[in-house]
């Protein structure tokens, strides 16, 4: 934290629930009377290009923008794009990074290749970084779609937030016929931590 403000830079592609868990973090800090601020980029969602979203939460905010080097929390939804944040962390940032590979259009009609190395790069990179295999973990739960509130669950756990304070922001977010599986998708994040 700088100047007791907390800065959580949320990435990954199109698709892949950004915006809906930069939106959840911001309720949660809101709630808990913080000055919360929020920016994302989300023009190429439909595409499946990069996405991100910048929440920062403290006593007093004053831009949603977060610097280079003053990243607290990066929660990657796909391990490459970790990788292209990485100007914006420093050696105290926490990283939690599904391991999912996703292929850009780029390196899906070969005009680009999928760098071999991520894994370690990130992990030469992090001093503590959880890689999590939340595609899997929403798999194993039916649906692929909570891969999102599985890496928030891990992310709450690391925050002074209370776990009711997680549940009441998805229970107001989320419709009825999706949240059994996303309370065992949060549920199952949170136990990672």
């Amino acid at each position: 934290m700088i100047n007791g403000i907390t800065n959580v830079l949320v990435v990954g592609v199109g698709g892949q629930g950004i915006i809906l868990a930069g939106e959840i973090l911001a309720k949660v800090a809101l709630n808990a009377g913080f000055d919360v601020k929020k920016s994302e980029v989300h023009g190429m969602a439909q595409r499946g290009g990069s996405v991100n979203s910048q929440v920062r939460y403290g006593e007093e905010v004053h831009s949603p923008v977060i610097a280079k080097g003053e990243v607290d929390i990066l929660l990657a939804f796909e391990k490459l794009e970790a990788l292209r944040w990485l100007p914006f962390c420093n050696k105290k940032t926490i990283a939690i990074v599904n391991s999912q590979q996703i292929h850009s259009l780029t390196s899906a009609t070969g005009l680009q290749t999928y760098p071999a190395n991520v894994e370690k790069e990130l992990a030469k990179q992090f001093k503590r970084l959880y890689l999590v295999p939340a595609r899997h973990i929403a798999e194993e739960l039916g649906n692929v779609r909570v891969v999102n509130v599985i890496l928030l669950g891990l992310m709450a756990k690391t925050l002074n937030f209370p776990e009711e304070a997680w549940i009441d922001a998805l229970k107001k977010r989320l419709p009825p016929k999706v949240m059994d599986v996303n309370m065992k998708a949060f549920a199952r994040g949170y136990s990672l931590a």
